[in-house]
């Protein structure tokens, strides 16, 4: 057993990055082993990247590996480990089953004591084209969504959003607005657009929500054949990268003072300087003389 002492404001994050396959039994034991890795390192809040349990493509397949909430054993194994070594485990997603024919791609927060302490939906559906000849339809096999969550840790609010939510900042900033100090990002992003806007996006989203970001992420080469960034991170509410993994499964680590956090808003107070507008469209009505 760990144990590992909470002392108010200040905590250590570890960040699982993964290289999941297509058989969740692998997924879990490889999950399992680098969630250990990082509770040896001292972490208190653990989080896996999402589709920690399963990458997979073929919806056949997909669908047969997937177990409802209740009685899905992957999350159980993982309650089970979050309360043996007293952490909070931050179960990325796992694709769940809520209906016949859709998924819900699900986070899970997990208490020291192996209860959920929050769940989240993610809310924007990964459904694009990319230059390269990549096509994804989430929606396809997945029910986005409907409601943003800020879970309640001993540190602080922590807001829940996963992947393709990164590029939403209104979701951000209501979070951040919501109570959050911290802001969860774990991960899946395909190499093409982790090389583009990875690090801009998840800088962006800290120095917008004035929150600590903590992204794990999916990496390297899959059994179904497509590659993801890797690169999971820990960013400051300033915007500073506090620490990188590379594209290799292991963990990332680093030390977070969430009074930065205060000092962060009232040195930059922009969240209290929001307001509300319209938007109008204004054409030129007659010509302009010259």
């Amino acid at each position: 057993m760990t144990n590992n002492t909470i002392a108010g404001e200040k905590f250590r994050a570890g960040l699982v990055q993964m290289c999941s396959g297509r058989t969740v039994d692998a997924n879990v034991t490889a999950a399992v082993a680098l969630i250990r890795e990082a509770a040896a390192g001292r972490a208190q809040y653990v989080q896996t990247p999402e589709v920690t349990t399963l990458m997979e493509l073929d919806r056949e397949r997909l669908f047969a590996a997937c177990q409802p909430e209740e009685g899905n054993e992957a999350l159980a194994a993982f309650q089970s480990v979050a309360h043996a070594l007293r952490i909070w485990l931050h179960i990325g997603s796992i694709p769940v089953r809520v209906t016949p024919d859709k998924l819900a791609n699900r986070s899970f927060l997990i208490s020291p004591a192996g209860e959920i302490a929050a769940r989240y939906d993610k809310i924007h559906m990964f459904d694009v084209e990319l230059a390269n000849g990549e096509s994804y339809r989430e929606s396809e096999n997945y029910k986005a969504g409907e409601e943003a969550v800020i879970a309640a840790t001993p540190w602080g609010g922590l807001g829940l959003t996963i992947c393709y939510d990164l590029r939403f900042p209104y979701l951000f900033r209501a979070l951040a607005h919501g109570g959050a100090s911290l802001l969860a990002v774990p991960a899946a992003f395909t190499r093409t657009t982790g090389e583009a806007h990875w690090h801009t996006l998840l800088r962006s989203r800290a120095i917008e929500a004035q929150c600590f970001v903590l992204a794990a992420a999916q990496g390297g080469q899959h059994e179904h054949g497509r590659s993801t960034y890797g690169h999971s991170v820990i960013i400051s509410p300033w915007g500073e990268v506090l620490a990188e993994g590379g594209t290799e499964p292991g963990v990332v680590f680093a030390d977070i003072d969430l009074g930065q956090v205060a000092q962060v808003r009232a040195r930059v107070p922009s969240l209290r300087h929001d307001r509300s507008f319209t938007v109008t469209t204004q054409a030129m009505t007659a010509p302009v003389e010259s």
